[in-house]
């Protein structure tokens, strides 16, 4: 780990921060603000919709500024869109938060691009390591974020108002690690020389379609759940400092794994560490059908953390298969945007299933996906031991 990347490292530490926060009390707050109690989750959704719709705006802005410049750019909309929310929760204002939590996902798609930037910090035979101890830090989330709900929860008048100005010292404390990183410049583009594929052919290759798979069902998957497990929680009779310490393992689950997991896929391959995610995943889910007591919560979520990470930081290894350096911000904008839309579905999804049918039947359906995936891994694992036996 060189100093770029542990600089790296602490920004993500940060903006999983940011992130944890929001999970831990968006659903809450709505549900306190919003007219209709499906609509809990709608400030959750509204964050990764704005991540979807800043996806090619933040590939625009990476291609123009260069990765440090783009970044702090979107360290300036998390702290503009942090008092936007606290000022909307202290005038009980539902919509108000939903439009701050939109905007707020420019943060997130440009956090999103740092494990692929991390790559770009490292020789080429440890990218799969840079990628996953720049996600390991991580942890710095697991621990301030939830920490920080709770402590911030009641620092104002109105509930909650304090969490989001806190978030808004986090901002600022990002913008200052972001300072001292230095990128490798973007290399020199000729005139008319070729800008690589088209976006179509890149997106076909069975690579490019498990990576995506991996990441957006993944992140899916594990979004379902975890929006939807303060509610759960809640409504269980579980107090709040319950529900941050379940989150906290969550993130702990997260990224802890980040150590090591780049060893494991180059030791074992991406294939089989992706497919110990599922395995991780479907555990998850046995683990909350069992009940709905304190350990339950904080063993299933758990484990949901170590599956995602393991997808998360192979999908993005095998990503990296995928394309050409001159296609890489179209090709990860792509992947992002895969990953926002269905985090936008499952994130409204999480309240209304929760809400109407219950935490039983939010796990039975959360199946399909994590089947759909296996299946992605199995056909891709196929093709290659096909085209390797054909040479």
């Amino acid at each position: 780990m060189n100093r770029n990347l542990w600089l790296l490292a602490a920004a993500q530490g940060l903006f999983l921060t940011n992130n944890v926060v929001f999970i831990t009390i968006n659903g809450l707050v709505g549900l306190a603000l919003a007219p209709l109690g499906w609509m809990a989750t709608l400030p959750v959704m509204g964050y990764v919709v704005g991540g979807a719709l800043a996806t090619p705006l933040v590939a625009r802005a990476q291609r123009r500024l260069g990765r440090q410049a783009s970044f702090q750019l979107g360290l300036v909309v998390a702290l503009l869109s942090a008092l936007l929310c606290a000022w909307a929760v202290s005038l009980g204002a539902f919509w108000l938060l939903i439009a701050g939590t939109v905007i707020a996902g420019y943060y997130s798609a440009n956090g999103q691009l740092y494990r692929f930037a991390a790559a770009e910090l490292a020789a080429p035979a440890f990218r799969e390591k840079a990628v996953s101890l720049v996600l390991a830090g991580g942890l710095i989330g697991a621990v301030l974020g939830p920490n920080l709900a709770v402590r911030t929860r009641d620092l104002t008048e109105v509930p909650f108002a304090g969490a989001y100005l806190a978030l808004g010292v986090v901002a600022l404390l990002s913008m200052a690690v972001m300072a001292f990183l230095r990128f490798p410049p973007a290399p020199e583009r000729a005139v008319g020389a070729p800008e690589g594929r088209p976006l179509a052919e890149i997106v076909r290759q069975p690579v490019f379609i498990v990576a995506a798979a991996g990441a957006a069902l993944g992140y899916g998957v594990m979004n379902l759940l975890m929006a939807a497990t303060p509610l759960a929680m809640q409504v269980c009779g579980l107090p709040f400092e319950d529900v941050a310490l379940v989150l906290e393992w969550h993130v702990i689950g997260m990224f802890a794994p980040g150590f090591f997991t780049g060893h494991l896929i180059r030791r074992f391959g991406v294939l089989p560490i992706m497919g110990v995610g599922v395995a991780l995943n479907l555990a998850c889910i046995a683990i909350a059908l069992t009940g709905v007591d304190l350990h339950q919560f904080l063993i299933a979520l758990f484990l949901l953390g170590v599956g995602w990470n393991f997808l998360f930081t192979g999908s993005t290894a095998l990503a990296l298969q995928a394309w050409r350096p001159e296609e890489k911000d179209r090709a990860q904008a792509a992947i992002n945007f895969g990953v926002f839309a269905t985090m936008a579905l499952t994130s409204f999804a999480s309240g209304a299933l929760v809400t109407t049918q219950g935490w039983t039947w939010l796990n039975l359906g959360s199946l399909l996906p994590v089947a759909l995936l296996a299946l992605a891994l199995l056909w891709l694992a196929r093709r290659r031991r096909a085209t390797h036996n054909a040479a």
